[in-house]
């Protein structure tokens, strides 16, 4: 196991090092993508493959290109055109391309860019955006990075691309921290394991023998993770893990059972729920003093607590109102009132990192169904559904939602992602079952 997280903490330092962006560009873009419409046409795009600098750098820009078109195609904004059907063959990226022969094949953006090798060993990136049918430059993007870090400058150039002509941040740059599951049903083994948001460079963080592993939380502001460590023969515990050096700590000391633990939004605190007697309230604890304050003191079951984005509030699942349904107070545990009002159990709410929706599993007449509503409880939307279908959590730019889905009973269990007009569910590739996922920041 030592040997494993050495491994992933030396891809860490990679991955968080060498990158310099520099950005160009006209003012406003002639070409845009509404993704606040509820159904939106993917838009044709050429991504021809990255011109390099010879046999020492054309493999690598042929794995970047086809990343670039991965996240991309992924997202459902955007269709990428068969590179088969390209009229033009790019001989460099600093010169007007033919926009006449790629409106023959319907591309309304055209992606070029090249990889060139750099005199201290790293490689340089440059891309430009072309708006086909504007006849002009969008915008352009270069940066070195080290060579094995390649994969994270493919998602740079995906994210940039999406923030170009969407106008919101991507979310490719980011990783997942989810349960990895194996064995049979009666006897699971969960282990905390960690990926990109893409499945690549899947990483074990625990081994999954001395006790389970469930609900990893991602911090907001640093690379840590809070989770829930389940043990056969003591009360459950809610550890801290820190990715960058590999040590883990137990958070605080309870009388009884704790879980469900969360983040705040600037990560000095964590809110979870804690058990004694029977009975479960949402508790928050500062990790600078481990003070813990009790926020909520009801006989029902209070659970799942989640922060907005601006601190001042947290959303939680309760069944005082005799099924479990999703309310709200404000942070000091004041003002708690219910904002799902529909048949069935509304449980694990988590706040959009926009404010502007709360992610929510419903569970009515057999089915589970990963929703969104507004923090005031209207606009409910059901976006997914499934067999079982629980613990949604938010990509960066809170626009696609990603959570594990069981399709028949005793199926496996795996990840799937949807974004918010429910049109683009699609799975996420994990090295076995997978469940619980957790989507960090955008990294840095």
């Amino acid at each position: 196991m030592i040997r494993k997280m050495n491994k992933f903490l030396a891809m860490t330092a990679a991955l968080l090092t060498g990158a310099m962006i520099s950005v160009a560009g006209p003012a406003s873009a002639q070409v845009e993508i509404d993704i606040t419409q509820g159904t939106v046409d993917p838009m044709p795009v050429a991504v021809p493959t990255y011109l390099s600098a010879g046999s020492e750098t054309s493999a690598l820009a042929q794995d970047l290109t086809n990343v670039i078109m991965a996240d991309l195609e992924r997202s459902g904004l955007f269709s990428p055109i068969d590179q088969r059907a390209y009229v033009q063959k790019l001989e460099t990226i600093h010169e007007r391309p033919r926009f006449e022969d790629w409106r023959i094949i319907n591309a309304q953006v055209l992606i070029a860019g090249e990889v060139l090798p750099t005199d201290d060993g790293r490689i340089q990136v440059n891309t430009r955006l072309w708006d086909v049918y504007g006849n002009q430059q969008l915008a352009s993007i270069a940066f070195k990075t080290p060579a094995e870090n390649w994969r994270r400058a493919a998602h740079k150039v995906a994210d940039f691309t999406y923030e170009q002509l969407t106008g919101e941040k991507g979310y490719f740059d980011t990783r997942v921290v989810f349960v990895g599951e194996s064995g049979p049903k009666t006897d699971r083994v969960k282990r905390l394991m960690i990926m990109d948001q893409d499945g690549a460079n899947p990483v074990p963080l625990t081994d999954g023998l001395d006790y389970d592993v469930l609900t990893p939380r991602f911090s907001p502001t640093q690379q840590q993770i809070t989770y829930l460590a389940l043990f056969d023969y003591r009360p459950a515990q809610i550890y801290l893990f820190n990715i960058e050096t590999g040590e883990q700590e137990a958070l605080g000391s309870f009388r009884g059972m704790t879980f469900a633990p969360r983040f705040s939004p600037d990560g000095t605190k964590v809110v979870l729920s804690s058990e004694r007697n029977g009975n479960s309230d949402i508790s928050i604890m500062d990790l600078r003093t481990r003070q813990a304050t009790q926020l909520t003191d009801n006989p029902a079951i209070d659970t799942s607590p989640s922060m907005s984005p601006d601190g001042s509030q947290i959303a939680f699942s309760s069944d005082r109102g005799g099924s479990e349904q999703i309310y709200i107070m404000n942070a000091d545990g004041s003002n708690q009132r219910r904002i799902t009002f529909k048949e069935g159990r509304y449980g694990t709410p988590v706040w959009s990192p926009r404010g502007d929706l709360i992610a929510f599993t419903r569970q009515h007449q057999g089915r589970f169904y990963i929703g969104v509503v507004r923090p005031d409880g209207t606009g409910e939307r059901l976006l997914a559904e499934s067999y079982l279908a629980e613990g949604p959590t938010w990509a960066p730019n809170g626009r696609v939602i990603m959570f594990s889905r069981e399709s028949n009973p005793g199926g496996p269990v795996s990840l799937w992602s949807v974004d918010l007009t429910g049109q683009n569910l699609r799975q996420v590739t994990t090295p076995g079952e997978a469940s619980d996922p957790a989507w960090s920041p955008l990294l840095p």
